[in-house]
């Protein structure tokens, strides 16, 4: 197996990140003088000290290290600064394995995500099956967002689903490792190749669509992404950013990032269509509530303000970029 590299972004999640480096000791035999690379995107709570007592209480020196970042840049701009520091010692590295704070390892898992990648030349990306804390299976293999997916998800009717299976970006899950559009960035292998044809993560994205991104790019440079259901990851999903509270208002980031891949995937008039479809979706769903036409929520509850926060949020930004300030329609942070 050639060498592999493990990249942890962590902010504000030091203690998770112990627990994190913890699960990954059985599975040291599989990196083959590989290391795990901890960033700390400027967390200024401590984290960097208590990461770096784990690794010297525990031993674990020789794998494991913590770098602190100057800021707070995003996912995106600290797993490319690992991946720059994991290159730097193997510039011939075999496979980068991109692994949430958050995330608790099951032992097998790093070997069959590699796995996946060597059994098959054209397999660029491969994703874990992700668990929550009380091991129910959380959905991890996905298909691209699109403008008809926008309609499907905010409509939530069962007949209109059934009609657009392609459309569906929370498709049902089969058994088996299978081909999808894009993985779960809780835990997922890439391809040394991979970076070096397509290039790092986009850090115009903050947080969030960064993977989705990824893997729509290496898919467009003919590389396929496999989802691997033997890989098993526990994930406190956003633990350090309390988007897992359903109620809780989104942050503008994950906004921003949505709009970012909408253009980025499908261009203007595709962003423009996925808000109106989004609007229809979601208009059908509260009228059928209203008169006692099923209207309940399949999934978890909406968060607040969501309407106002993504159709006002893309129409100020389209605003913007007409009087000539394109980076706020395209998400970037000032």
């Amino acid at each position: 197996m050639s060498p592999v590299f493990v990249v942890v972004v962590n902010y504000r999640t030091g203690p998770l990140v112990v627990k994190c480096l913890s699960s990954l000791v059985p599975e040291l035999a599989t990196l083959k003088g590989g290391r795990v690379i901890v960033v700390d995107n400027a967390s200024e709570d401590g984290s960097v000290g208590h990461i770096a007592a784990a690794i010297d209480a525990n031993g674990w020196n020789a794998w494991a290290e913590v770098v602190p970042l100057p800021r707070n840049g995003g996912f995106a701009y600290g797993n490319n600064r690992a991946i720059e520091r994991a290159r730097a010692y193997d510039p011939d590295l075999g496979f980068i394995v991109c692994l949430n704070p958050d995330a608790i390892v099951r032992p097998g898992a790093l070997s069959a995500l590699i796995g996946r990648l060597e059994s098959r030349p054209d397999a660029g990306v491969a994703g874990a099956s992700i668990e929550d804390e009380h091991g129910i299976q959380q959905r991890s293999a996905h298909q691209f967002p699109s403008p008809l997916g926008e309609l499907e998800g905010a409509a939530q009717l069962g007949m209109l689903s059934r009609l657009m299976p392609r459309s569906r970006t929370d498709a049902p899950e089969r058994d088996g490792s299978r081909r999808c559009d894009w993985v779960s960035g809780a835990c997922f292998a890439v391809r040394r190749q991979v970076l070096d044809q397509i290039g790092p993560f986009d850090e115009g994205y903050f947080l969030y669509f960064e993977e989705i991104e990824f893997c729509l790019r290496a898919r467009r440079a003919g590389w396929s992404c496999w989802f691997v259901p033997t890989a098993r990851v526990v994930h406190c999903e956003g633990a350090s950013t309390g988007i897992r509270e359903a109620r809780r208002r989104r942050p503008a980031y994950w906004f921003a990032s949505r709009r970012r891949f909408f253009l980025t995937a499908h261009g203007l008039l595709g962003l423009i269509a996925a808000d109106v479809l989004w609007a229809l979706g979601r208009g059908s769903f509260v009228v059928r509530r209203a008169i006692g036409l099923g209207g309940k929520a399949k999934n978890r509850p909406e968060p607040e303000h969501f309407a106002r926060d993504l159709l006002f949020g893309d129409a100020r930004s389209l605003l913007d970029a007409w009087r000539g300030n394109p980076g706020l329609l395209f998400g970037r942070r000032s």
